[in-house]
């Protein structure tokens, strides 16, 4: 048995210690928010946060978890950075059709926990990795910035 906290709740998980978080998470706790994309942390859809660090779910064996804290997308809405990034994301037309925009959120609140007003230059470096098949870096680019409470660039032509 494993036990972690995940979005505030003492859950415990009965499952192999192989098996990947991802899978925990969307099967064995029914929190579907967390996509699977590619299975070998290339993409990012399956960001969440672990001990507070942006991390891929997906290759995250859950026997190394036990006693960690988790935040899923079902839960960032609790943090400041999530909240913040959640009402830019709808206020700036973020999404097209989502299916990474979970793992994007997650990454993004990551880093304004540590980097509360993110250059251009540190946004990008930091959702490197993150895919879109959509193209919307811009408009994520522009989310982040709206949350963190700075200035955002004309998205007319985004």
């Amino acid at each position: 048995m494993i036990t972690l906290t995940v979005n505030g709740k003492r859950r415990e998980v009965d499952a192999p210690e192989e098996m990947p978080l991802l899978w925990a998470l969307r099967d064995e706790l029914d929190l579907k928010g967390t996509k699977f994309g590619c299975g070998v942390a290339q993409c990012g859809a399956c960001t969440v946060h672990i001990d507070g660090e942006a991390t891929r779910a997906c290759v995250t064996a859950i026997g190394s978890l036990d006693g960690a804290k988790i935040t899923t997308i079902e839960g960032i809405g609790d943090t400041r950075e999530g909240q913040a990034l959640q009402t830019a994301w709808l206020e700036l037309d973020v999404m097209q059709c989502g299916y990474c925009q979970a793992g994007q959120i997650m990454t993004a609140a990551a880093l304004l926990a540590k980097t509360p007003k993110p250059d251009d230059a540190a946004i990008d470096e930091a959702m490197e990795g993150n895919l879109c098949r959509c193209a919307t870096y811009k408009r994520i680019r522009a989310a982040i910035k709206s949350a963190s409470g700075q200035p955002v660039d004309d998205l007319r032509s985004a």
